[in-house]
């Protein structure tokens, strides 16, 4: 069972709610970090909460939701400890967890219906990292030069 964060904006309430189900009813354990309702919030704040769900050790993996996914994920990436990719088919999930060991997927609820969501956390969840060559450059994700 893995422990996953989900949160969102107003925009992907709706879409939220039915992957925690999805998420829950597949045997993992869900953290909804809101918002749930469709009254406007910030989507900062919400992918900052992920963050720290993150990296406080309280989700293995998250899932980050807004109207495009944009914002949102440039959000959760504020945190040092979060490698968000914003991905719109299973390719880019498989390929984000491979090669840059992202530990969130990002989604644009305006963007994603709910079964292409489905097969991209899907995917994003049943790839592991290759490590290896990308192993380095992950590395250098967290160490920026000036």
């Amino acid at each position: 069972m893995t422990t996953i964060a989900i949160a969102c904006d107003h925009a992907a309430w709706q879409l939220k709610d039915e992957l925690a189900a999805w998420l829950r009813d597949a045997g993992h354990d869900v953290t909804d970090l809101g918002t749930n309702g469709p009254e406007s919030v910030d989507y900062p704040d919400y992918g900052y909460r992920l963050g720290e769900a993150i990296a406080d050790g309280q989700a293995a993996f998250g899932v980050a939701l807004c109207g495009s996914g944009i914002g949102i994920s440039i959000a959760v990436n504020r945190n040092p400890a979060c490698r968000a990719a914003l991905v719109n088919e299973p390719l880019s999930a498989r390929l984000a967890r491979e090669h840059n060991d992202a530990n969130v997927i990002a989604l644009g609820a305006r963007l994603t219906g709910i079964e292409m969501a489905k097969a991209c956390i899907e995917t994003f969840l049943a790839t592991d990292f290759l490590g290896d060559r990308h192993q380095r450059r992950v590395d250098k994700l967290g160490q920026p030069k000036n």
